[in-house]
C-alpha cells in the first residue's frame, strides 16, 4: 500500500513535468523529449519516498551507495519504457497525443520498477 500511495504521488509529479514541457516546450510530436526531465523529478521524489517509508527497514544490510547506484540503475530501466512508450505513442508511428503516453507509463512502468526495486535494492 505505501508503495502504491508513493508511486501515485512520483506519477503525479512525473505529470505535472511531463504534460507542460510536452504541450509547451518540445511539441507534442517531441514528447519523448519530455520524458527525461519528468523521470527525474518523479525518480528523486520516489527515492526518497521509498528509501524514508515504503521499503523502510529493507536493504539495510546493503551500502547505501551500492543501494543508490542499483536504483539508478532500475529507474534508468524505467526511463527506458517510458521514452519507448512515449515515441511509439507519441512519435510517427501512431501521432498519438502526449496525455495518451502516461497510460503504459503509469500501468506498466511502475510495477515493473516496483518488482526490481523490490529483488534488486530495498531486499
Amino acid at each position: 500500500m505505501r508503495f502504491a500511495i508513493a508511486g501515485a504521488i512520483s506519477s503525479l509529479v512525473y505529470t505535472i513535468v511531463f504534460l507542460p514541457f510536452a504541450w509547451y516546450v518540445t511539441g507534442e510530436r517531441l514528447a519523448v523529449i519530455a520524458v527525461v526531465p519528468a523521470f527525474f523529478a518523479a525518480a528523486t521524489v520516489g527515492y526518497v519516498l521509498h528509501s524514508n517509508w515504503s521499503f523502510k527497514g529493507h536493504g539495510t544490510r546493503d551500502n547505501p551507495r551500492a543501494r543508490q547506484v542499483k536504483f539508478l540503475i532500475v529507474q534508468a530501466l524505467g526511463m527506458v519504457l517510458n521514452l519507448a512508450f512515449t515515441w511509439i505513442i507519441t512519435g510517427p508511428l501512431f501521432h498519438g497525443p502526449a496525455w495518451a503516453s502516461l497510460i503504459p507509463c503509469f500501468l506498466v512502468t511502475p510495477f515493473a520498477t516496483f518488482a526490481l526495486n523490490r529483488q534488486l535494492v530495498f531486499k
